[in-house]
Parts: C-alpha cells; sequence; structure tokens
C-alpha cells in the first residue's frame, strides 16, 4: 500500500468584532483517507511555525509523507519529521531566501542547457474541466549533492519544479512552484504526492465552511473557536465513515432526524 500523505495547514477561525486578533488553527489530514489526525492552536502573538513541531509531535507518522506550503518549509521541521521516521515534501519560496535563490538559478540555468548537466525525470499531465485546461509539467532534479554541501539541510534528497499553464477561455496563466523533499522518487510518483496536498483545503476547509457553515458561527471567544473546531473536526471524521452514498450534507442532517443513523456513526 502507497505511504498516507498527511496535508498539514492552517486556517484562520474569526473572532467577533470586538477581539483583538483571529484564532488560527493547524490541522494535519489524512489526504486518502480523508480524515482530520490532529489539530493545534497558535497560541497568540506566534504563528505556525511553532504550532506545526507540537502537532507533528502529537501524531505517528513512521512511513507517511508530510506535505506542508511554503511557511512549514524550516529546517527544525524537516528535522522533526526525519526524526519520526517519516518524509516530507514541502513547498519553497522566498522565506528560505538563499536556498530559494540556489534553487531558482539552477533550475533556471539547467532548463536553459536541456538539463544536460544533472539528474531528472518529468512528467506531464493535462487536466480539463469546468471549461479550463491545465498542463503540469513536472521535474524532479535528482543531483542535488551541491545543494546539501552548500545549505545541508536534513534528509534533503531531490527538489521538484511544477511548472503549471491554465488555459481559461482565452487567458493563458503560467505559474511556477518548487519543492523540497527527502523521497527519493519519479516524477510521475512525486507530482500525484504534491496534488494531494489540496486535499486539505477540498475536503476539510472547504467542508467546514460549507458543510459546517464556519463563517456564519458565532462561537468566536476566549478557548471556544478552539474545542468547537476540534468537535466539528470529529464529526467530519464520523459522518465520513458512513456508508452511504448520500453527500455530506445530507449525511449530517439524516444524523440530526434519525437517532439509529446517528448510533450507528458513533459505533463505528
Amino acid at each position: 500500500m502507497a505511504a498516507e500523505v498527511i496535508a498539514i495547514d492552517g486556517k484562520t477561525v474569526r473572532r467577533s468584532k470586538g477581539a483583538k486578533a483571529a484564532i488560527h488553527m493547524v490541522s494535519a489530514f489524512a489526504a486518502r483517507q480523508r480524515l482530520v489526525l490532529g489539530q493545534v492552536k497558535v497560541a497568540e502573538k506566534a504563528n505556525e511555525i511553532v504550532a506545526i513541531p507540537k502537532l507533528l509531535e502529537m501524531l505517528a507518522i513512521e512511513g507517511a509523507i508530510v506535505t506542508i506550503d511554503a511557511m512549514g518549509c524550516q529546517r527544525a521541521i524537516a528535522q522533526k519529521i526525519v526524526d519520526k521516521k517519516a518524509d516530507y515534501v514541502l513547498a519553497l519560496k522566498g522565506n528560505q531566501g538563499s536556498l530559494c535563490d540556489d534553487v531558482e538559478l539552477f533550475a533556471a540555468e539547467q532548463k536553459a542547457k536541456g538539463f544536460k548537466n544533472t539528474t531528472i525525470s518529468r512528467d506531464r499531465t493535462t487536466d480539463g474541466d469546468h471549461g479550463r485546461i491545465e498542463t503540469r509539467t513536472t521535474t524532479v532534479i535528482h543531483d542535488i549533492a551541491w545543494l546539501q554541501e552548500r545549505h545541508d539541510w536534513p534528509g534533503l534528497k531531490g527538489v521538484v519544479v511544477i511548472e503549471s499553464i491554465r488555459e481559461i477561455n482565452d487567458r493563458i496563466e503560467r505559474e511556477t512552484r518548487f519543492y523540497i523533499t527527502s523521497l527519493v522518487l519519479l516524477a510521475d510518483q512525486l507530482g500525484p504526492i504534491i496534488r494531494s496536498h489540496w486535499a486539505v483545503e477540498n475536503s476539510l476547509h472547504w467542508v467546514m465552511d460549507m458543510v459546517f457553515r464556519d463563517d456564519e458561527c458565532r462561537v468566536r471567544t476566549d478557548h471556544a473557536p478552539a474545542n468547537f473546531t476540534t468537535l466539528k473536526h470529529m464529526a467530519t471524521n464520523l459522518l465520513r465513515r458512513a456508508p452511504s452514498k448520500n453527500s455530506l450534507r445530507a449525511r449530517r442532517k439524516i444524523a440530526a432526524w434519525d437517532d439509529d443513523f446517528l448510533a450507528t456513526l458513533i459505533a463505528a
């Protein structure tokens, strides 16, 4: 069985107008199983960089692949994942200045030379949906000994470059994203892993907003938002386990109307 991809991402829980600051929750989401594995409240005057190691400490992640956006691309976080015998795929942006600069420069130079001076694997996929056509080219640079010599990053084994071309009606959008990984895999394997990270947006954050109506929730003071978010995550996990073809929204309504169905969810 393929390793489970655990997507870690943060979401803001708004306070009422009189509150001093918003509340942020960082969650770990099993992409294939569509289950919330844990969540941590971001402390006031802190950020996700502090919360992510606490969340990782709570989880049994041996053998899993942890994906995090650029906020989590930190040396200490990579080390924590490796120490727990897991692998990582971390989005790379300007918050890792010299590392990001070196990767972008090397990738650009090698692309201009047809990658003849390094070892790579490539894969291309095309998807079409709702009038949009997106072509993604995944390039994995396997020869990164020079990068490790310069930066000594924990567990680093490869660099991934994702080049996206989106055709929407008459408009064409281009985007290039960079990732670092501790995995030794080919492009056709790493591409789907990176895409699976968005399950946390589509299958968790979106569900919280649309099924549980997060934006309309008035539970906004003290510890209540964090506690209520935890309860909603637990409810989501139970609803997904129901042997039903109904939508999550429908399952939630049925659970409210039918005590027997509710009992089967809790006892499953």
